[in-house]
């Protein structure tokens, strides 16, 4: 068997030579020439006779295109120490040397190193045998991997724990899963080929290279790995990225994967591929990405635990496309810009200045503009007064009241029956808006509550530990909140779509285990402190976790308050997430949708839109010290920010990559209370005189039923769920029917007040429509509405009808 491996690959590496002769011409790209030619991996290590490794060749071009020349492209090794089989580069001999890739006028140099290449090493149960499982599917949560098994087998969700599923493979049903006296014939191999009846149906047939790894590890006695085997340190994925020029352009994959031993592995045919949108590109199973439709798809691999993913980018076949826009200043918009031309699109123009007022008062501080403010706005001949109108409105009171409001969110300020009185809702509630008021860094604010203890009474931020008694649900809150990671699928089983493993899940809560809550005098009142001991153990191994940050080491937590150990590292500037994620709240508030979206949903299968982008508003954050107020100040008066939401032909299909503006539906407080503020109403909230406004709410659990109807947060989870923003038929209906506008139509009088000035009606009209929407009407919205008046013989009730009509619109409901 070995002398015909060996003449196999002699006469590949003769192939090789004849190949090397053959002229490689590069594909054309209409109106591109050719720029760059790359090639991954880097390096060629191969360890051990049946190691082997596949290669990708891409050009670049011009315009930006990619093109995947792999099978074009000259391949010649420079010594005899690797062999082409097709597919993969397997060892010869042991030794270095270089392979030459060229297609054209091109060429890069790979090394190449070869060491036992005469060695066979033994099939490893967790390096070999469980990635079998993984690719065909055998224990995901749809098969065997199910909390119940399936057809009376159980395998663990996607191989968290090697040991138990090799029990329950070789100790259940003995003789039968596996059957050492006829490998061939045990249910293991005869269910996966088909060969006996299977739910899941033939996953691979006999003689392919997961059947030959299943066979080898049953003819060799089945063994469970005797020596605790090299983990998987990273994988990575090739091509690093691409953009396919038509819908019938494809790209071959390679995925490496690096071990603790410091070896590496063609993992390729084991790993899982996916797509994020498969309506713009496909991606098969033995790793092609294939293009479908115009757009953006993040195609992913998942491999052990880990998952990485690269960005591809499909357009249309050869289209003509011309960056007419000036270079812009702001980096912001350089960045956005860099992305557009990639996807060949253009963005809108720039809003006018009534739409830019509207939107900026409705952002900034939760308020319309009066009509007054819109006119002198739009009267001002200054060529920055985008700028200082912002500028303003950063220091009213009212932004304030906004970002209090969406961190309220954030920490789950509430009251909880039997556990967070309203007063200790209401102290955490001041404490969070004093500190905002003074312009506190929000990583300061971050550092003083996660280390607060004391008296729920006197310390405001105690409260935050006591709204969550469990350590586990505080651990997932914590890492949502600040660093936007829902972490909750780590608790019973390694992430299926992230990085997360159940170590990593059970190390960061094991920040939050000495955490105490007792009863002060006060039956009311609960006192928070660090007791400095408590462990947390691995729910499968029942060994002690030490604490451990997410993607991190294990710092020295001894004698230490765990909690202020994790806060320096969290607001820590080597922390690679925390003003990642808090730039993206802020991006996401002003724009409608995150650069990663859901904001609180960060992981590898969910990638940003623009990572360049991202990481520039982290680094801006940190700059300035952590200052919101600079970051909303260079988002604001960015061209993105200002654009209008009248889209082109290029960019009508765009709802990600922000190249018009969006129309958002205001959030609910502050909807209410610009309805208020329209009709000179007041509210009335627990706690507030009659001129609060909904956003200064301190208590999440505050019932009121327009609030409720158009989805404000209860607070009662981390989760930007929460917050409901998308127009249902209830709403509309509330709008409609509902004592809300009515009620406060009549109560405000606005209309009575205009009349008793003698205004006519065309005036009124005016008024009402600069209040509400901060323009006039069109000459034909004015000749109707006039008409409509005049028509009615109770002049005041048609105002009011015009009133109620101007505040029922699409345009006053949403910002624009």
């Amino acid at each position: 068997m070995k002398s015909i491996l060996c003449l196999i690959a002699a006469l590949s590496f003769a192939f090789c030579a004849v190949n090397d002769n053959r002229e490689a011409a590069i594909p054309i790209v209409k109106d591109a020439t050719p720029v760059e030619l790359r090639v991954w991996p880097e390096s060629i290590k191969l360890s051990n006779a049946i190691d082997r490794q596949s290669m990708v060749a891409q050009v670049v071009y011009s315009n930006g295109v990619t093109v995947d020349v792999t099978e074009q492209a000259r391949f010649t090794p420079t010594k005899n120490i690797i062999a082409f089989d097709g597919n993969y580069w397997l060892p010869q001999s042991d030794g270095k040397g270089q392979l030459v890739v060229s297609i054209g006028s091109y060429e890069q140099t790979v090394p190449v190193s070869v060491t036992g290449a005469d060695a066979k090493p033994k099939t490893s149960f967790v390096n070999d045998v469980m990635p079998v499982f993984s690719r065909a599917g055998c224990n995901s949560g749809g098969c065997h991997g199910s909390a119940r098994g399936k057809d009376g087998f159980q395998l663990s969700l996607f191989g968290f724990d090697p040991k138990g599923d090799y029990d329950r493979l070789t100790r259940e049903i003995p003789g039968r899963r596996v059957d050492l006296a006829v490998p061939s014939e045990c249910l293991l191999v005869a269910k996966a080929t088909g060969a006996v009846p299977h739910t899941g149906g033939e996953l691979f047939k006999a003689g392919s290279e997961h059947y030959n790894v299943l066979m080898d590890w049953l003819e060799s006695g089945a063994a469970f790995d005797a020596d605790a085997p090299p983990t998987v340190e990273s994988i990575e994925l090739y091509p690093e990225s691409g953009v396919l020029n038509g819908t019938d352009q494809s790209q071959s994959l390679t995925v490496v994967a690096s071990y603790a031993d410091g070896t590496t592995r063609d993992v390729t045919s084991l790993a899982y591929f996916s797509t994020n949108n498969d309506n713009v590109a496909t991606v098969s199973q033995n790793g092609i990405v294939h293009a479908k439709n115009r757009g953006e798809a993040f195609v992913m691999c998942r491999f052990n635990t880990h998952t990485v993913g690269r960005q591809f980018v499909v357009i249309p076949k050869d289209q003509k496309f011309e960056w007419s826009l000036a270079e812009p200043v702001s980096e912001i918009d350089q960045a956005i810009h860099d992305k557009l031309k990639l996807l060949r699109i253009l963005p809108s123009g720039a809003c006018d200045d009534r739409q830019f007022i509207r939107r900026v008062y409705l952002d900034i501080c939760g308020i319309l503009p009066t009509p007054d403010e819109v006119q002198q706005f739009v009267d001002d001949g200054a060529a920055d007064k985008r700028s200082q109108c912002i500028d303003r409105l950063l220091q009213r009171d009212e932004f304030t009241d906004i970002w209090v409001m969406k961190w309220a969110e954030l920490l789950q300020i509430r009251s909880i029956r039997n556990r967070v009185t309203y007063k200790g809702a209401h102290l955490f509630h001041e404490w969070l808006r004093s500190r905002l008021a003074e312009n506190t860094p929000i990583d300061e604010v971050v550092r003083e509550l996660l280390t607060a203890s004391g008296e729920t009474f006197e310390s405001g931020p105690a409260n935050y530990f006591h709204s969550e008694p469990n350590d586990l649900k505080l651990a997932e809150n914590v890492a949502q909140a600040f660093l936007g990671m829902r972490i909750q699928c780590a608790q019973c089983h390694n992430h299926p779509f992230d990085r997360w493993t159940m170590e990593d899940y059970y190390g960061f809560a094991a920040f939050f285990k000495q955490i105490v809550r007792k009863r002060a005098r006060d039956p009311r009142e609960f006192i928070i402190y660090n007791r400095r001991s408590g462990e947390v153990k691995h729910p499968v191994s029942q060994a002690v976790v030490a604490p451990k940050f997410l993607g991190g080491d294990s710092p020295e937590t001894k004698g230490k308050d765990r909690r202020a150990v994790l806060s320096d590292w969290i607001t820590s500037t080597d922390n690679p997430y925390f003003a990642k994620n808090l730039a993206n709240i802020v991006w996401a508030h002003f724009l409608g949708s995150g650069i990663v979206d859901e904001v609180d949903d960060v992981r590898v299968s969910n990638p940003p839109v623009n990572e360049a982008l991202l990481e520039q508003l982290a680094t801006k954050l940190k700059e300035s010290n952590y200052d919101f107020r600079e970051l909303i100040r260079e988002i604001c008066n960015s061209q993105t920010y200002q654009l209008s939401t009248k889209t082109n032909q290029s960019n009508v299909e765009d709802r990600m990559n922000f190249s018009h503006a969006n129309l958002r539906r205001i959030r609910a407080e502050v909807l209410l209370d610009v309805i208020s503020q329209v009709t000179e109403t007041k509210n009335r909230f627990r706690g507030y005189a009659n001129d609060a406004r909904a956003v200064q709410i301190d208590d999440g659990a505050t019932n009121n039923f327009f609030l409720k109807t158009f989805g404000r947060s209860t607070r009662e989870s981390v989760c930007s769920c929460e917050v409901k923003m998308e127009p249902n038929l209830s709403q509309a209906l509330h709008l409609l029917n509902g004592d809300s506008v009515n009620a406060k139509i009549a109560q405000g009088k606005v209309i009575e007040k205009l009349i008793a000035k003698k205004l006519s009606n065309r005036a009124i009209v005016n008024n009402l429509y600069q209040r509400c929407l901060g323009r006039f009407p069109t000459k034909n919205e004015t000749k109707s509405l006039i008409a409509s008046v005049t028509a009615e013989p109770d002049r005041k009730a048609a105002l009011q009808d015009v009133f109620w009509s101007i505040l029922n619109c699409r345009e006053f409901i949403f910002n624009h």
